[in-house]
């Protein structure tokens, strides 16, 4: 299954359709493999999700977790060595029997590229079949236009792989993108003129930059985008059910359920901006989370000091000259963010809320500190509190969930299951 099989692998049919639904696989057949006839892609694919997820496994292993014979997962070790995919280490000699040879993830076995599009900043990366990040643009700017998007597209994306030797660059997948969802709403949060605005409520970014893009295009959420990216290349406690909040420009979330990123019937999953809060002012309507609990608040923070706003983008992992006005808005991010959380845990049992956002790693870990102390003032009557961690990708979360669009659907076990975080 090398890269330039995409097409195929990725509109593979399901497995074993047939009366059980179109996969035919009952939810907890998903981390075992069968031995059916014409089914190799499906198993390859389980394969790689278990190395992902479980680090480097010997063939008698990846036998006993997947269910398979050991014949056929020889055949598949053989197959993905051959393609690139996977690499053998050195034997493990135990007590007995013969020496066990450990199969890891090829860093090199695909590439990928995302794009993250904010209302202040872009991100383009390549990451590799690990999740790691190999090159990174950013631009930065007051608010952005679709030209000016397709422009750094293909302008970006031609001198990233303009640097790749030849059989790398071969490995390149696709490109990934993520972008807030009707980017035109929000209009005074965004401080937006109006006319740019209609560009966007009037164009179809994902053709539009498909038209520019030499590699397959897959669009998502960005908040959702980032949620994956922790899903699949971050959870190091390997949590199956979580709510996700990223910290950006406005404040955005996904939702993990069972293992699997849950979008929704519409994308729009864990959008905890539009979460309603209590007003400033008595009797007024009420709010959204996005008003307090967003970088937009600290903007107008800085604005209002006479600082440059920009700072926050144009060095979004340090934050040395803005540092006398975080605490304050830190404060009123954990105020607000504190009583979403408990409204979102009295709708889904969450095990964790994971906290990452488009800021430095200490500010994230003041965030979570910020949050420890004002949830247990809150009524936890009839609930069961989650634990609040911090998330482990970072501010490139956006741009490397993107990147991480196309491998997963060129690499996942199938699309129904695309974020399915293997047992």
């Amino acid at each position: 299954m090398k890269p330039a099989d995409i097409a195929s692998a990725a509109t593979i049919a399901p497995v074993g359709a047939g009366a059980g639904g179109a996969s035919g696989l009952r939810a907890g057949d998903l981390s075992r493999g069968t031995n059916q006839s014409g089914v190799r892609l499906y198993n390859e694919r389980l394969v790689l999700a278990l190395i992902r997820r479980h680090g480097a496994l010997p063939k008698a292993e990846i036998a006993r977790l997947t269910g398979l014979s050991a014949q056929t997962i020889t055949l598949i070790m053989r197959q993905l060595s051959a393609d690139g995919l996977v690499l053998e280490g050195e034997p493990q000699r135990g007590r007995v029997g013969q020496p066990s040879v450990p199969f890891s993830l090829d860093p090199d076995g695909a590439l990928s590229l995302g794009l993250k599009i904010g209302r202040r900043s872009m991100d383009l990366v390549l990451i590799d079949f690990l999740g790691r990040v190999r090159r990174l643009q950013r631009t930065t700017y007051i608010y952005p236009t679709p030209r000016a998007v397709c422009d750094f597209v293909a302008m970006g994306v031609a001198a990233i792989v303009a640097e790749l030797p030849p059989a790398l660059a071969a490995r390149v997948t696709g490109l990934g993108v993520a972008s807030p969802f009707e980017l035109w709403n929000w209009e005074t949060e965004a401080a937006a003129p109006r006319d740019l605005l209609a560009l966007w409520r009037g164009i179809d970014i994902h053709a539009e930059i498909a038209a520019v893009s030499p590699y397959p295009v897959v669009l998502c959420n960005d908040a959702t985008a980032a949620c994956a990216a922790e899903l699949v290349f971050g959870n190091p406690k390997h949590r199956t059910d979580f709510l996700y909040v990223f910290v950006g420009y406005f404040i955005g979330g996904g939702v993990v359920l069972g293992g699997s990123l849950y979008p929704g019937r519409s994308g729009n999953a864990g959008a905890l901006g539009s979460m309603p809060v209590l007003p400033a002012v008595a009797g007024a309507a009420p709010a959204q989370l996005i008003h307090a609990a967003s970088l937009a608040a600290l903007e107008r923070r800085l604005e209002a000091a006479g600082l440059d706003p920009m700072l926050i983008w144009q060095t979004p992992d340090r934050w040395d000259e803005i540092e006398p006005h975080v605490a304050a808005w830190l404060a009123e991010v954990g105020d607000h963010l504190a009583v979403a959380i408990v409204a979102a845990l009295s709708v889904v049992d969450f095990e964790a809320v994971v906290i990452d956002g488009g800021f430095p790693a200490r500010i994230r870990a003041r965030l979570v500190a910020e949050l420890g102390a004002k949830l247990p003032r809150l009524n936890w009557s009839g609930l069961t509190p989650a634990e609040v961690e911090e998330g482990t990708v970072g501010s490139e979360a956006r741009a490397i969930g993107a990147a991480s669009l196309p491998l997963l659907e060129t690499y996942a076990r199938d699309r129904e299951i695309l974020f399915k975080e293997t047992k």
